[in-house]
């Protein structure tokens, strides 16, 4: 069965925000991935955007709260309205591949469901009602 966990948008204060919350709950963080640890020819990350957080993930309990600094060529995040998803962690590929398409029907695909960069099985919609969804696998490593 897969687990739902919020995921939170951050105009480049996501690091400063989690470690706020570490401070309040507790818990450790599960993975900080920077954009400079994701650059390439493919994907170049500026300078400017070189420290800030790609994804970060902090365990509370059974929950994870999860975000990340949203990068200035896809413009500021709307903090009263549009900065958070709805993360799904699918059990297997097949499970995400089937929510995937469940839930994006009718809505816009932002990305398609595909290997990810960074290792995992990935995509992100917004539903046919403005619900913003990211559905992610994690194979065994």
């Amino acid at each position: 069965m897969a687990i739902i966990n919020p995921h939170v948008n951050f105009n480049g204060n996501a690091e400063e925000a989690f470690n706020f919350y570490k401070s309040a709950f507790g818990g450790e963080f599960q993975r900080i991935v920077r954009f400079k640890d994701l650059s390439s020819e493919e994907f170049p990350v500026d300078e400017s955007e070189a420290d800030k957080i790609m994804h970060i993930a902090l365990s509370i309990g059974h929950n994870t709260l999860m975000g990340n600094d949203v990068p200035a060529f896809m413009g500021k995040v709307d903090e009263n309205e549009n900065r958070s998803k709805i993360s799904v962690s699918a059990e297997s590929r097949e499970e995400a591949d089937r929510l995937f398409q469940a839930l994006s029907a009718g809505g816009t695909v932002e990305v398609p469901i595909d290997d990810s960069m960074w290792g995992s099985y990935f995509g992100m919609f917004r539903d046919k009602f403005g619900i913003e969804w990211m559905v992610n696998f994690e194979p065994a490593v």
